[in-house]
């Protein structure tokens, strides 16, 4: 193995052994917090945690994405400051457009918990500055620092989760500890990255989003689209089926999503600061590409056969009879987290060649696929198999498509 290929898989593991322990308390805290509340707030919950998710996505504009494309130090500070004063004022925005909308929909939102309402702002602020914090120091190879932010988050928020469920079990509850934990994880995280004044004012601000104009008009819809997209399962099953067929799919997507993203996020984080790298240097970056692809489809092979064989019963002995519905939503759903493992590291790629409309056609054809295959089965089972089957063959074509843009010039 090269040195340099060495010290990718030595950023890999430490990334990996930080984010593994903050999967890991979460799911571990699953145990109890599945005994603590009830199907059905969970679902409610985990329905407000997917609206944020959304809104958060918009929020940023998707500029943090950007971030590993600059040079490291100054510019990549001022590029994440931009960041920063752009999210801000989209945030203003989605409030004062909430507030309208509230009032016309007041009587549609009279089931939420007036709790949660009020708490969206504040969700949309923490989430978004998360993910700039998080990409920032990913960028900068901060990876200790990613580590420890990561593990406090979980940790708040699964210590703040089951504190309150003994108290007061709802889904307001559970919202609140995760809004805290994500937080704290903010404030932390900005004293190995403080926030600065944009050099520049204004010129500088224009200047950014001129260069980086393709991250709003194709990267924003596009992961907009998709994290629509991979919230509905939750919105629709629980309008078609009720909240606890919800709360056994949250669950699932909870707990199969942590061991088979566990080392994809951390893949992810050293390899888009690598494969941009390579970019600048040669124009390609196919051997980090195949490199990196490889390890992923034997884990994700590996992981796979295992919960196959085993995953419902798994779920039975971890979180009890009650949630029998969740394991068995875990092993359909299989598939889709397989793939998921493997093409969401290398999606990166797009952003690198700079290929976002191609990545918003793919999204566009995803939200579609979501919506037919939620929709037209009649039966739950049914629904959650097609919606399985058609997420997983377009993570093929989306990972050969990814694999054509990582030979750059010659693609």
């Amino acid at each position: 193995m090269t040195k340099g290929a060495d010290s990718y898989w030595r950023n890999v593991a430490l990334v990996f052994s930080g984010t593994a322990i903050a999967q890991l308390i979460p799911l571990l805290g699953s145990l109890v917090i599945a005994r603590l509340f009830i199907p059905a707030e969970f679902g409610i919950f985990m329905s407000w945690l997917g609206i944020s998710a959304v809104v958060g996505v918009f929020s940023t504009c998707r500029f943090e994405m950007a971030l590993a494309l600059e040079p490291d130090g100054p510019p990549r500070a001022a590029a994440a400051m931009a960041t920063v004063l752009t999210t801000l004022a989209m945030v203003t925005g989605v409030v004062l457009l909430g507030l309208v909308a509230y009032q016309l929909l007041a009587d549609r939102l009279a089931s939420l918990p007036s709790a949660l309402i009020v708490m969206f702002p504040a969700a949309f602020l923490a989430l978004t500055g998360s993910q700039i914090w998080q990409a920032w120091a990913a960028a900068e190879g901060l990876f200790k620092a990613l580590s420890f932010m990561r593990i406090l988050q979980a940790t708040t928020i699964t210590g703040l989760q089951i504190g309150l469920g003994f108290v007061a079990p709802s889904a307001t509850a559970l919202a609140a500890a995760h809004l805290a934990g994500v937080a704290a994880g903010i404030i932390v995280m900005m004293f190995w990255l403080p926030p600065r004044r944009l050099e520049g004012g204004i010129g500088a601000l224009v200047g950014f989003w001129s260069r980086y104009r393709k991250f709003p008009m194709f990267s924003l819809p596009a992961d907009s689209v998709n994290t629509l997209a991979a919230q509905l399962p939750l919105l629709v099953i629980a309008g078609r089926f009720g909240a606890e067929a919800a709360g056994f799919v949250a669950l699932a997507f909870r707990t199969l999503g942590a061991p088979i993203s566990l080392m994809g996020t951390a893949v992810l984080d050293v390899f888009k600061r690598r494969a941009s790298s390579a970019w600048r240097t040669r124009g390609d970056c196919r051997a980090e590409y195949v490199q990196t692809a490889k390890v992923l489809a034997a884990g994700s092979v590996a992981a796979s056969l295992v919960f196959f064989l085993a995953g419902e019963e798994l779920f039975v002995f971890a979180f009890g009879e009650d949630w029998r519905g969740a394991g068995q939503a875990a092993v359909i759903l299989l598939p889709l987290f397989a793939l998921r493992f493997v093409a969401s590291p290398l999606s990166y790629t797009i952003y690198i060649a700079e290929k976002q409309q191609l990545d918003l056609i793919w999204q566009l054809v995803l939200l579609g696929m979501t919506l037919a295959t939620l929709f037209l089965p009649q039966a739950y089972a049914a629904t959650l198999l097609a919606y399985a089957i058609g997420y997983s063959l377009l993570y093929v074509a989306y990972i050969s498509l990814t694999f054509r843009l990582s030979r750059g010039t010659t693609a």
